[in-house]
């Protein structure tokens, strides 16, 4: 049995997602997530998706952007210890962190593929959009833990990859919307 590869993120209606806390994308639109009424359980997918994860994998940009908040972060507590991996060509192991439990590079997709062997649970990425976009593209992603926000940013990153290829159905696993407009869809890709 694979382990299950999880991309989770926050998305706007049309497909955007960059720049959903800040404006470190560069993207005139940035901190899109702020700009929405903060209603608790419109983010309880984050809170569940605690229990599930055994492993993080991380983008170099996505990476760099978290390891210094993520390590110290009550918020992200339960992520500490967990095995953590970054999907870079360029990263050296001089730019990981110390103190937020074993961290390990990926050069490849195919790298990934034979992680995904491995024994062991879920694997969450978080943000990332481009590795997800990639891992797409191989089809190692299994599921799509969504939170989508009611807003159209026009340009910025697509959550998806625009290949052409072969169409992948998703099952709906579950679904739920809030009082500010966030729809939560877990979909599961049927291999």
């Amino acid at each position: 049995m694979t382990r299950e590869l999880v991309w989770t993120g926050f998305m706007s209606l049309d497909g955007v997602a960059d720049s959903p806390g800040g404006t470190s994308e560069g993207h005139r639109s940035g901190g899109w997530v702020l700009h929405t009424e903060f209603v608790p359980e419109s983010f309880s997918l984050k809170g569940e998706e605690l229990t599930d994860t055994t492993a993080l994998m991380f983008g170099r940009r996505s990476y760099e952007a978290f390891a210094p908040i993520w390590p110290n972060s009550e918020d992200h507590a339960g992520y500490k210890e967990l095995p953590k991996y970054v999907v870079s060509t360029s990263m050296g192991t001089d730019a990981l962190v110390e103190d937020w439990g074993p961290i390990a590079l990926l050069r490849s997709t195919a790298d990934v593929a034979a992680l995904k062997q491995e024994s062991g649970g879920a694997i969450f990425i978080h943000g990332s959009a481009e590795l997800a976009r990639s891992l797409m593209d191989a089809d190692l992603i299994d599921r799509y833990n969504l939170l989508i926000f009611p807003v159209l940013l026009g340009a910025g990153k697509s959550a998806f990859s625009p290949t052409d290829r072969e169409r992948q159905n998703l099952r709906l696993r579950e679904s739920a919307s809030y009082a500010n407009g966030v729809i939560k869809a877990v979909y599961e890709v049927q291999h």
